[in-house]
C-alpha cells in the first residue's frame, strides 16, 4: 500500500477540533488528556480537564493535592484508579525528574497508569518522538484499511497492526500523524455506525471499502462475561446527615466513600435493620422506605442493587463511617458513578 501520511495530514492540519490540549500539547497536557479520555468522550471530558487543571496546574500541584480534593475534582469520570495513579507517577516525576515529564518512551512507559498508547502519544506530540500511539480508533482504521479480519484485541494482532502504523509515519511529523489517526477514527471511520466515507481522505485506498466489509471490521475477542452481584443499600439519614462509609484502600472504588452496604447480598429490611444494629446503629422507630432498584456496570461485575431508605435520630457514625451533610456531599465527599441513582435523594 502506498503511504498514506500526505493525504492523511493534509486533512487533519484542514479538518481536526480544535482542544486545548492540541492548542497548548505540553507534557502534562497531553499526559492528563489521555488518561481522562481513557472510557470517557471528549465532550464529556473538557470541562473535567479545564477544572483540573485550574486547580492543579502542574505535576508538583498534582503530586501534592489531597486524596479527597483529588477525588472530588475526579467525581463523574469514574475508573478512579486512573488519577490515583495520575498521582502516584505525578509523585515519582517530581523525585526523579525535577517535576517535569522525561523525554523518553521508555521512561515513559515505567510510571504507573502510563501504558504503550499513552507513552506514544506523549512522546510523539510533545516531544516529536517518532513512536507509534494505537488506540481502538487506530485500529479501526487500519483494519478496514487493509480489510484485515484478525481479532485487534489479541495482542500479537496489536503488535502487527502498529508494525503497520509506523511503516506509514512520518520520522519528522510523528505526533500529527499520531493524533492525526486518532482523529480519522473519531470523526468519519467511526465505532458503531457506517463510516463516513465520502468524507475520508483514504477512501480510495481502503480495500474493506472496496469489498464492502467496513461495517464488519474490526473483529474483536468475544468478551468475557461479567459477573452478576446483588448489592444491598442502606441510606440512612439523620439530623447531621447521610452515613457514609470509607471503602477498602485496595480493590473497586478503592478508598472511595459510599452509602452503607452490603456486596453479594440480597437483604430483606428486616434483616438490613439487624445488620445495622450490629453495628451499633440506632435504628430508631422510623419505618424503612423501599429504594428504587439500580444496575451500575464495571468492566467485569454487574452491580443489582436494592435497599432501604431510613431516618435515625441523632447519635455518632460507627467506625469507619461519617455523618456528611448535603453541603458537605457536594462541596467535599466523593460519590462514585455507581451511586448516581441514589445520589439525587442525598444532595
Amino acid at each position: 500500500m502506498e503511504n498514506i501520511s500526505s493525504a492523511l495530514l493534509d486533512w487533519f492540519y484542514k479538518n481536526h477540533r480544535i482542544l486545548p490540549f492540541r492548542t497548548d500539547p505540553s507534557p502534562y497536557h497531553v499526559w492528563l488528556s489521555e488518561i481522562m479520555l481513557q472510557q470517557t468522550r471528549v465532550s464529556a471530558a473538557l470541562p473535567y480537564y479545564e477544572r483540573f487543571l485550574a486547580v492543579l496546574p502542574d505535576i508538583p500541584a498534582l503530586a501534592a493535592c489531597e486524596e479527597e480534593k483529588l477525588h472530588k475534582l475526579w467525581e463523574g469520570l469514574g475508573y478512579y484508579s486512573r488519577v490515583r495513579n495520575l498521582q502516584k507517577a505525578a509523585r515519582i516525576v517530581c523525585e526523579q525528574y525535577g517535576g517535569q515529564l522525561p523525554a523518553d518512551y521508555d521512561a515513559l512507559r515505567a510510571l504507573p497508569g502510563i501504558g504503550d498508547y499513552t507513552a506514544g502519544a506523549v512522546a510523539s506530540i510533545s516531544f516529536g518522538i517518532p513512536v507509534p500511539a494505537v488506540d481502538g480508533n487506530v485500529l479501526r482504521v487500519f483494519s478496514r484499511l487493509y480489510n484485515d479480519p484478525a481479532a485487534v484485541t489479541e495482542p500479537a494482532v496489536k503488535k502487527a497492526f502498529t508494525a503497520r502504523v509506523m511503516e506509514h509515519q512520518p520520522p519528522d511529523a510523528p505526533g500529527d500523524y499520531n493524533q492525526a489517526l486518532m482523529e480519522l477514527g473519531a470523526l468519519v471511520c467511526v465505532p458503531n455506525g457506517a463510516p463516513l466515507c465520502e468524507k475520508c481522505p483514504l477512501a480510495h485506498l481502503c480495500a474493506a471499502r472496496a469489498a464492502g466489509t467496513a461495517l464488519e471490521l474490526p473483529r474483536k475477542a468475544a468478551p468475557k462475561p461479567r459477573r452478576l452481584q446483588p448489592v444491598t443499600l442502606a441510606l440512612l439519614e439523620s439530623p447531621a446527615g447521610f452515613l457514609l462509609q470509607q471503602r477498602p484502600q485496595k480493590g473497586l472504588l478503592a478508598g472511595l466513600w459510599q452509602p452503607v452496604l452490603w456486596e453479594g447480598e440480597a437483604l430483606a429490611a428486616g434483616e438490613v435493620l439487624a445488620r445495622l444494629q450490629a453495628m451499633g446503629v440506632d435504628t430508631g422507630t422510623a419505618a424503612p422506605e423501599a429504594l428504587p432498584a439500580a444496575k451500575h456496570i464495571f468492566s467485569h461485575i454487574e452491580w443489582h442493587m436494592s435497599g432501604i431508605l431510613l431516618h435515625l435520630p441523632a447519635q455518632s457514625a460507627p467506625a469507619g463511617c461519617v455523618w456528611a451533610s448535603r453541603e458537605a456531599l457536594q462541596a467535599e465527599y466523593t460519590l462514585p458513578g455507581a451511586f448516581k441513582s441514589y445520589k439525587k435523594l442525598m444532595v
